[in-house]
């Protein structure tokens, strides 16, 4: 499923208000930015309890029940924690991960809401959630008949309001730090390999590791814990950074021309993730019209060019790193790359 359009966590929340009460709502959306407790926390906040059922466990008759004699007829009698008596929100998580036979069973619930002569109670919620076929996850083919009865919404990280939401439950000092510095790093696409893959998910579970251990850890216990949650590349970065929470390399200070940037070879990760940090930081600062240049722009442009030129004379690989089309959908302001390889020409004799 691909709508064209995507929508944060804030957005979904005043969808699921003004469409969910009336429609049912079928939640896309990447393995780990929070789908589910998004529902728990949308129930919670209509004083509904949630009810959730897991499409990939499920057979049919955990849908419609199982037949009983009842005056010489058979009659289904539906699972015990739907047929409830007081209103309540059906979250069905992984909807599109479960069987034909399964979705089928599916069709009157979310349609009519009712499962056979079983009624939900007035004022219920029902919402569906799943993957998509891109995330190497377990997706099904989704009938017709059953994404029409369904209004469809494609879920997006949005850094911003994972921030807010980080600072209010208590996620770890330096995982907010890190992601600070690098926010393009909070979700990545899943890989096609089966590996650790970085989501804001992930970044939950390392901050819980470090909140467990709640003392002073040493890098090798640090790469550990993040090799364990997120992306190789970016637990390589995560350590880099932790190695100088406290050190003379922080990139604000580099930038301020308080420090310089590391040239032992002891220091290569450190410098690697300083040079992706430095990249970010341009991507983040700078205009992508020249145009739109102000005086604290062009200030930033000066101090970045002279930085460029800095960490080429330490490293040609790291200085290109910094300036090349990474291929992410991300790239320099071309009027800043283009006053950069004037400058500095053998930037732009990366092979390739």
């Amino acid at each position: 499923m691909n709508i064209g359009v995507t929508i944060s966590q804030r957005e979904l929340m005043e969808v699921l208000l003004n469409v969910a009460v009336v429609r049912p709502v079928f939640i896309w959306g990447p393995p780990g930015i929070g789908k589910s407790s998004l529902v728990e926390h949308f129930a919670a906040e209509l004083g509904l309890p949630c009810v959730s059922l897991l499409g990939s466990q499920l057979a049919p008759e955990d849908i419609i029940g199982v037949p009983q004699i009842r005056d010489g007829v058979s009659v289904f009698c539906p699972p015990k924690m739907i047929a409830r008596d007081e209103p309540y929100c059906l979250f069905l998580d992984e909807l599109n991960a479960c069987s034909q036979e399964v979705q089928k069973a599916f069709y009157s619930l979310i349609h009519e809401r009712r499962i056979g002569e079983y009624h939900l109670p007035q004022g219920s919620i029902v919402i569906g959630a799943g993957n998509r076929a891109q995330d190497s996850a377990i997706v099904k083919p989704m009938s017709s008949a059953l994404i029409n009865r369904m209004f469809h919404v494609q879920l997006k990280v949005s850094p911003k309001e994972w921030f807010e939401w980080a600072y209010h439950v208590g996620i770890h000092p330096h995982v907010i730090e890190y992601l600070q510095a690098r926010p393009d790093h909070l979700w990545t696409q899943p890989p096609k390999t089966e590996e650790p893959f970085s989501t804001p998910r992930s970044w939950h579970m390392l901050s819980d590791a470090l909140n467990e251990f709640n003392r002073e850890l040493s890098i090798e216990t640090i790469e550990v814990l993040a090799r364990g949650c997120l992306s190789p590349d970016h637990a390589l970065q995560f350590k880099a950074f932790h190695k100088n929470l406290n050190g003379k390399f922080q990139l604000n200070r580099i930038l301020n021309g308080d420090a310089r940037f590391p040239s032992e070879a002891a220091d290569r990760d450190l410098l690697y993730f300083l040079a992706l940090s430095f990249r970010a930081q341009i991507l983040k600062t700078l205009p992508d019209k020249k145009e739109l240049l102000k005086e604290d722009h062009k200030a930033f442009a000066h101090r970045a060019k002279a930085l460029i030129k800095e960490l080429s004379e330490i490293s040609l690989e790291m200085a290109q790193l910094v300036v090349a089309d990474h291929g992410e959908g991300q790239v320099l302001p071309g009027w800043f790359t283009v006053e950069v390889i004037r400058d500095l020409p053998r930037l732009a004799s990366k092979d390739k």
